[in-house]
């Protein structure tokens, strides 16, 4: 691995637990067995690629998200049911964050949209109610202000022009292989975390 001055980490499955599987079971419980089709781990219909690249509101999500299900459920049914797979920030990995930032400059990119953000924002905010978590990264990158999501190469390129980093000098972290092989099409050295392993299993 060449020299490693750059760290950019994906959120979900790295600082935050998630649970794909609790999202699918809530919609399931609300009559909508087959979510899986429309959005999982490694799949994302249009409505959702839209969702994450800021170009439906919340608002119009749930509206679209009523009509391509055929379900009347309400805003704040829907909200709950896509929540349910955002879980929690293990203090050690929010710890280990701390030390890392110190010898790197570290940098977020997460495929996520409004809704999951307000919510894990504020569940970061509840368990570590002195702490901001954006500012522990030079910048946070979110898949829906920045406008593009990964896989795609021009999300990753969008932020190697911003930031002026050398991609070769820098390390992508992620969860899911799709993301990782975007990232290598982009020229990043990459790691892919496979659970059970976490950030504090790394030796960079």
């Amino acid at each position: 691995m060449q020299s490693v001055k750059n760290i950019i980490f994906d959120l979900g499955g790295i600082f935050l637990n998630i649970n794909y599987q609790l999202t699918e079971q809530a919609f399931k419980e609300l009559g909508i067995p087959d979510f899986t089709s429309m959005f999982s781990q490694h799949h994302s219909n249009e409505l959702f690629e839209l969702l994450e690249t800021g170009k439906l509101s919340p608002d119009d999500f749930y509206e679209i998200f009523r009509k391509e299900s055929g379900t009347n459920l309400s805003n704040q049914q829907i909200k709950k049911a896509w929540n349910a797979l955002l879980l929690d920030f293990p203090p050690e990995r929010i710890q280990w964050l701390e030390k890392i930032k110190e010898q790197y400059h570290i940098y977020l990119f997460s495929n996520t949209n409004q809704i999951h953000y307000d919510q894990f924002m504020e569940d970061f905010s509840a368990a570590y109610p002195d702490k901001d978590f954006n500012s522990y990264f030079i910048k946070a990158y979110y898949s829906q202000t920045l406008g593009l999501r990964k896989p795609y190469v021009a999300s990753y390129q969008k932020i190697i022009q911003e930031q002026n980093l050398v991609a070769a000098e820098t390390l992508f972290i992620d969860d899911t292989i799709k993301n990782i092989e975007g990232a290598k099409q982009a020229g990043l050295q990459t790691i892919h975390l496979v659970h059970p392993q976490t950030v504090i299993d790394l030796t960079i």
